[in-house]
C-alpha cells in the first residue's frame, strides 16, 4: 500500500480558552497558505478511545492519541487530488477512512476548473499515514458533492452516499441531481454507484435539489439513506444489505421552508438531515433516529428537530424540538451521533438564545432515553459573530464512543475561521458513569 505523508506537521498542546466548563481546544486557525478551515468531521477509534481523528477543508487532518491532551495537525495528499467536503469515520478494527472530493486536474483550491469525484483514503496506523486513495465511481464531467459515510459494526463494510449533479449550479431545464450510493469491504475497491432516489432534483443547489444524503446501517446489515428535497425529508432503504431498494421512497416528514435556510451573518446554511441507526444493546436497538433543522416556526426562529422510527422507517414519532429555549431565536447546523456502548444520543448545534445580535454559542443536547427527552448544555466558552462575507462551512460534527463525546465545530472571529473541539466524559455531562469494558485476565 502506498502511503502519502503529510507536508505539514504541527503539535497542538491543548490551547484553550478559559471561560467555561468544557475546555475548548483550538485545533486550527486560518492562515494565508491554505483555505480557511471549516466543515469539520471527527471520529473516535473503536479500538482505543484515546485515538481521535478530525478533519477540515480542504485537506486538514487532526490526530490525538492521548485523549485530546495533544494533537498533531497534518495535510492530506493524494495523486487523485483533495478538494474538500471531508468526512472521517472509524471501523471496528480501529482503522480510519477519510472521504473527500477530488481535484483530478492537479490544480489548487483557487482553480474553478474542477472535475469532481469521491475519494476514500485509509489509515491503519491511528491516523498517522494514509493510503493514496481509491476513486469511488468513474471520473467524468458530472459534479459530485456532500458525501457521507458509515461503517457496518458487524461485517466491516463501508458505505457512502452523495449527490451527483449533471452540471452543478445550472438552472437549465433537464439538468438533474440524484442520490448515489456505493459500498466497499476495506476501502480499496468500491462498487459501481447506484442511483437510489425516486424523484430527481434540479442542479441549482437549493431547496429543489436532492441533497444531504446520510447513510445508516442497522444491527443486521440493513441500509438506510435520508436526504432533503422540495420541502420534505425522504428515506430509502435496503433490508437485504443493498441487493434491493424501495421502488417508492418514504416521505419521512415535512421540512417547512426547505433545507436552504437564511440565517443572519451566514452567506448560506442548511437544515439537511442526519440519520443514524441504534446499534447499542439498549431497548432501542434497531431504531432509526433523524435530526434536522427548519423554520416551521418562522424565518426568525430556526429550530433543531428529532424523530425516531421503530419499524425501519415505515412510521415515525411526532417531531421533538431539541433546543429548549423560548421561541424566537436561531438554532442551526446540527449534527447527531450516538454512543453504542451506552445507547445515549448526542446532538451538537449553534445557538443564539442568549443574544439579540449575531453572537453565537455552541450547545450540546443529549438523550439517555432513546430520544424521548433531551437536556441542553452550552459547551462553547465564549460566543463569536460570523461575517457573511466569509465562508463558514456547511456542517459541524460530533463523535461518541465508550463514554467519550467529541464535538467539533467552526467559529469565526473578525472574519477569520478556526476549528474548535472539546473532549467530554459521559459522567461529567450526564452524571451517568460509563460502563467499564471487561478486560481479559493475563494467563
Amino acid at each position: 500500500m502506498r502511503y502519502i505523508f503529510s507536508v505539514l506537521l504541527t503539535i497542538i498542546f491543548a490551547e484553550s480558552y478559559v471561560y467555561g466548563q468544557f475546555k475548548n481546544i483550538v485545533l486550527d486557525r486560518q492562515d494565508s497558505i491554505t483555505r480557511a478551515p471549516a466543515e469539520p468531521s471527527v471520529a473516535i477509534s473503536y479500538k482505543d478511545r484515546d485515538n481521535i481523528v478530525g478533519s477540515a477543508i480542504l485537506d486538514k487532518v487532526y490526530v490525538t492519541k492521548d485523549g485530546g491532551k495533544t494533537w498533531s495537525k497534518n495535510r492530506l495528499t493524494s495523486s487523485l487530488g483533495v478538494w474538500g467536503d471531508p468526512v472521517v469515520i472509524s471501523d471496528r478494527k480501529g482503522d480510519f477512512y477519510y472521504f473527500h472530493l477530488s481535484d483530478p486536474t492537479g490544480k489548487n483550491w483557487q482553480s474553478e476548473e474542477i472535475l469532481d469525484r469521491i475519494v476514500c483514503q485509509k489509515s491503519s496506523d491511528e491516523g498517522e499515514t494514509w493510503s493514496d486513495g481509491a476513486s469511488i465511481g468513474a471520473n467524468h464531467p458530472k459534479d459530485q458533492d456532500k458525501e457521507w459515510a458509515v461503517a457496518d459494526p458487524n461485517s466491516g463494510n463501508i458505505y457512502v452516499s452523495w449527490t451527483q449533479f449533471d452540471d452543478y449550479g445550472s438552472k437549465e431545464e433537464g439538468c438533474y441531481s440524484n442520490i448515489l450510493f456505493s459500498e466497499s469491504n476495506g476501502g480499496k475497491k468500491w462498487s459501481d454507484p447506484i442511483k437510489i432516489n425516486q424523484l430527481q432534483g434540479d442542479c441549482v443547489d437549493d431547496d429543489n435539489t436532492v441533497e444531504g444524503a446520510v447513510p445508516a446501517v442497522g444491527p443486521l446489515g440493513q441500509l438506510y439513506v435520508a436526504w432533503s428535497y422540495g420541502g420534505k425529508i425522504y428515506l430509502d432503504r435496503s433490508l437485504d444489505k443493498g441487493k434491493n431498494w424501495l421502488r417508492n421512497d418514504i416521505v419521512v416528514t415535512e421540512q417547512p421552508g426547505g433545507w436552504s435556510l437564511n440565517i443572519p451573518g451566514l452567506n448560506r446554511t442548511n437544515g439537511m438531515p442526519v440519520l443514524i441507526c441504534d446499534n447499542s444493546n439498549s431497548q432501542y436497538r434497531g431504531f432509526l433516529y433523524l435530526n434536522w433543522s427548519d423554520q416551521r416556526n418562522g424565518e426568525d426562529d430556526t429550530d433543531i428537530w428529532f424523530m425516531k422510527s421503530a419499524n425501519h422507517g415505515d412510521t415515525w414519532s411526532t417531531p421533538v424540538r431539541v433546543n429548549d429555549d423560548a421561541p424566537g431565536k436561531h438554532q442551526f447546523l446540527s449534527w447527531m451521533t450516538m454512543d453504542e456502548t451506552s445507547g445515549f444520543i448526542y446532538i451538537v448545534y449553534y445557538d443564539r438564545r442568549e443574544h439579540d445580535d449575531l453572537q453565537t454559542d455552541v450547545y450540546l443536547a443529549y438523550s439517555t432515553d432513546g430520544g424521548n427527552s433531551f437536556t441542553n448544555k452550552k459547551i462553547s466558552e465564549k460566543p463569536f459573530s460570523p461575517d457573511e462575507e466569509n465562508f463558514f462551512g456547511d456542517y459541524t460534527n460530533i463523535a461518541a464512543h465508550d463514554g467519550r463525546i467529541v464535538p467539533m465545530w467552526t467559529r469565526m472571529d473578525d472574519g477569520q475561521t478556526s476549528i474548535i473541539t472539546t473532549v467530554i466524559e459521559q459522567e461529567a455531562l450526564t452524571g451517568v458513569k460509563r460502563q467499564e469494558k471487561k478486560r481479559k485476565k493475563a494467563k
